[in-house]
């Protein structure tokens, strides 16, 4: 990126806890996150979990989760959005249909 030229969904970088994330919203959502594992209500959490969408045995798409973690015996999957691109929407509908996994957002 052009130093001071702004990202092109005017996000900005944000560093916590040694942790570089794509914007202040995800990094918010992180120490929430945190919070609720430390409390009990929330396990395994994970951030940047990759997902391979396969269809007949071919990879056709990888979607990377902002947040991936266990509540209430499901795992959940997580994206913190701002603005839905059309990648993203056509990758939500694919992760639905080929492996059945709702994508929850923030």
């Amino acid at each position: 990126m052009i130093p001071g030229k702004p990202s092109k969904y005017r996000n900005r970088k944000t560093v916590v806890d040694g942790l570089t994330f794509d914007s202040a919203k995800e990094a918010r959502r992180w120490s929430e996150l945190l919070l609720l594992q430390r409390a009990g209500q929330i396990t395994d959490l994970a951030r940047q979990e990759r997902i391979n969408i396969m269809v007949n045995g071919q990879k056709v798409c990888a979607y990377v989760a902002d947040f991936t973690y266990q509540e209430a015996g499901h795992k959940v999957v997580e994206d913190c959005k701002g603005y839905r691109t059309d990648i993203y929407r056509l990758k939500r509908k694919l992760l639905k249909a080929v492996l059945g996994v709702e994508i929850r957002e923030t």
